[in-house]
């Protein structure tokens, strides 16, 4: 048996040579359009690729079902825009951290945090903007000022950076880079108000 979400799909799993072939099937059945896969369960244990492709190496003769689950884009992305509030909190503190580290001239353990802290805040950057992406119905302007905001500041970091100038890197993530990030607190909540509108449609 083969179903998404408790549906049957009507197909059988003995059309396919494994379990590759049925999920990319199932892809690209239109069925889930505008969905997010969330879970896969074969055989009724949940199943993850360990190494990639790996489904390609399980031969229908091992599957007796398989089970996809999914949630829509929008309740999603409202889940994600949850967790990205946590995510500024930490970037937050974090910086606060990598400027008293400085300070007290502890230089080699504020400079791992501090790749730490970008390396997240990279990351962070990305999620929103594929967020961003998603919802068509959320205006550019408040994403783009805080966006170039945190990329002047990005350059001048990197600067800074190069001079090894600690003092004055611990100034701009304490009164520059923590205010910026602030800043994503309004986008986040716009994004999150687009999500939760559209799951009301």
């Amino acid at each position: 048996m083969i179903s998404v979400d408790g549906r049957e799909t009507g197909m059988e799993i003995k059309q396919f040579q494994n379990l590759e072939e049925i999920l990319l099937k199932i892809m690209d059945g239109g069925e889930l359009e505008g969905r997010i896969v969330t879970d896969v369960f074969v055989n009724n244990e949940s199943f993850s690729e360990i190494y990639p492709h790996q489904a390609e190496d399980i031969e229908v003769d091992e599957i007796t079902s398989v089970e996809v689950t999914s949630v829509p884009v929008a309740d999603m992305a409202h889940e994600v825009t949850i967790e990205l509030d946590k995510v500024v909190a930490l970037m937050e503190h974090g910086a606060r951290r990598v400027a008293e580290l400085f300070r007290q001239a502890d230089d080699a353990e504020a400079l791992e945090v501090y790749q730490d802290l970008m390396d997240v805040t990279r990351d962070f950057l990305n999620m929103v903007g594929v967020l961003r992406g998603e919802s068509l119905r959320v205006g550019a302007p408040a994403f783009d000022a805080a966006a170039e905001d945190i990329s002047n500041l990005f350059s001048e970091m990197v600067e800074v950076l190069e001079n090894q100038d600690w003092i004055l890197l611990a100034d701009l993530l304490e009164y520059e880079f923590v205010p910026s990030m602030s800043r994503f607190k309004g986008v986040i909540a716009e994004l999150r108000e687009s999500f939760r509108q559209h799951d009301k449609e």
